[in-house]
């Protein structure tokens, strides 16, 4: 008769254990942090935003001739000095 009340009391304890755990994975699920989808939406409408303006600036860059027809840039003064002969030097006084 003893192993019939030591099986009670491990189904007792078991069926505790068991509402233990689901009470603890409930307030588990409350203190997790909730996505703030609304924030993300915004993120992502202005990201799209400033691509769009990106875009405009550039194709009106384009057609006052600012920027190449292929999209890469070039500034002037570096493209100046890209282009100029290996080891000459500028100078305002002409050389005699």
């Amino acid at each position: 008769m003893r192993t019939g009340a030591v099986s009670s009391g491990k189904r007792v304890l078991n069926k505790a254990l068991n509402k233990l755990l689901h009470w603890a994975a409930q307030i588990k699920g409350a203190i997790l942090a909730t996505p703030n989808y609304g924030f993300e939406k915004r993120q992502k409408e202005l990201a799209k935003k400033r691509k769009k303006e990106d875009k405009l600036k550039a194709k009106s860059d384009r057609k006052s001739g600012l920027l190449p027809e292929d999209g890469s840039e070039v500034d002037g003064d570096e493209g100046d000095a890209n282009t100029a002969a290996p080891g000459a030097t500028e100078s305002s006084t002409p050389a005699a």
